[in-house]
């Protein structure tokens, strides 16, 4: 029996475990896939593999066993526990280029000329940057709103039939919002409406979109999951198996945004102490948090494991843990960000998240720079604000560095 069928009483063993398939020559570890194309034994086969009449690879950018595995050990963690009706919650999912081509696929795959995107502030900046350069000439335009507002949700589900989704970020990128899964998803139940949400953040360890009733989840697998910075990728998953195997799967194969096997391989590697790694991240980041909010140099820090966070009360809702990433806010704006940011020694500044090590941006100068001030201020996103994902060196030289990173 393959291990893939086994059922996992822990979130490691599965991630350690799950997707892997009998190699046969005998692998210990799932190898690389480095081939483009597959044979058949005879013209008959090929033609069924076509037809979809038998399982089997016929092209890497349509499928691959190192891709593959990588497949099923994501859809395993996001449904892991997870049942409906009795039966263990099934998904599918397709791993891509980067999570900016998932999320391509998800709204070439689901929308049409006319129809609407309902989203709130404080998304993915490549993500709105989509919603505004590519969506609007198509005629799909995206409205954005404080969707922790969910009469305000309702309003416009309520006034707009050609809304089509609802699409989330929790918690969101740089401020670190957070929406109610459960309420939202229930709203867009009740006026038919698809929901989707990027998970990258969170990671399924601390958050399951697909437990609160979310039809979609995104993820950029090159964040947490690999873990290591080692390999850009991203994952598109959905529980409508049928849809997933057919309009998405078209949608995925046409748009060429394929993942590959080298890729692939390292993100199963870094996938599997995915538990491990988020408890050391998770334990780091609250002690900083606390370390900053105490701190004289501070304006603010947005944090969802602090109380006084506005979203406090909906991370625990649906969360394990706050999570690794946050962000805070300089009193004296854009001149001390830049000041704080060239001061560090330990920590490392970079626009991306996830990796062992501790990541900081100045959004105001790097990864929101191209979005108008006025728009950034609107969003929370302000001069002074540098975003942080915590890593997890030892917690006393974070300190160490973060204190004489504010120093005067």
């Amino acid at each position: 029996m393959s291990i893939n069928k086994k059922k996992f009483k822990g979130f490691s063993s599965l991630a350690i475990h799950a997707g892997q398939h009998p190699d046969p020559m005998y692998a210990h570890i799932t190898p690389i896939y480095a081939s483009s194309t597959y044979v058949y034994d005879e013209a008959e086969q090929g033609a069924r593999r076509f037809s979809g009449q038998e399982e089997g690879y016929i092209y890497s950018r349509w499928g691959n066993p190192t891709m593959n595995e990588a497949e099923e050990k994501i859809a395993a963690m996001e449904t892991f526990g997870l049942e409906n009706n009795g039966v263990q919650l099934q998904a599918k999912s397709l791993l891509h280029a980067s999570g900016m081509a998932a999320i391509s696929s998800l709204f070439i795959a689901t929308l049409k000329k006319g129809d609407k995107i309902l989203t709130h502030y404080s998304l993915y900046s490549g993500t709105q940057d989509l919603m505004k350069t590519l969506l609007d000439p198509l005629e799909v335009e995206a409205i954005i709103v404080d969707l922790r507002d969910l009469s305000l949700a309702e309003k416009y589900l309520k006034e707009d039939a050609k809304i089509k989704m609802i699409y989330l970020e929790t918690p969101a990128n740089p401020t670190l919002q957070c929406v109610d899964l459960e309420g939202l998803s229930k709203l867009a139940k009740q006026y038919r409406k698809l929901t989707a949400c990027d998970n990258t953040f969170a990671t399924p360890y601390l958050q399951q979109p697909f437990k609160f009733g979310i039809d979609f989840i995104v993820h950029s697998t090159t964040k947490f999951l690999n873990g290591h910075g080692t390999a850009i990728g991203g994952v598109l998953l959905g529980t409508d198996i049928e849809f997933m195997k057919t309009k998405a799967t078209k949608t995925h194969r046409l748009l060429g945004g394929n993942s590959n096997a080298f890729e692939a391989f390292l993100l199963i590697n870094g996938m599997k102490t995915l538990e491990v790694r988020m408890q050391r991240h998770c334990d780091n980041a609250m002690k900083v948090a606390e370390f900053l909010d105490a701190h004289p140099a501070i304006a603010k820090v947005n944090y969802n494991g602090l109380p006084a966070h506005p979203d406090f009360a909906v991370s625990q809702k649906q969360m394990s843990h706050p999570g690794a990433m946050m962000s805070f806010e300089l009193k004296n704006g854009f001149d001390a960000g830049v000041k704080f940011m060239n001061k560090l020694q330990l920590c490392t500044r970079t626009v991306s998240l996830g990796t062992c090590d501790t990541l900081l941006s100045h959004p105001a100068s790097m990864s929101h720079s191209s979005i108008p001030r006025e728009q950034r201020l609107e969003y929370g996103i302000t001069d002074g604000l540098i975003r942080l994902s915590v890593g997890m060196e030892n917690i006393e030289d974070i300190l160490d560095d973060f204190s004489q990173a504010l120093a005067r």
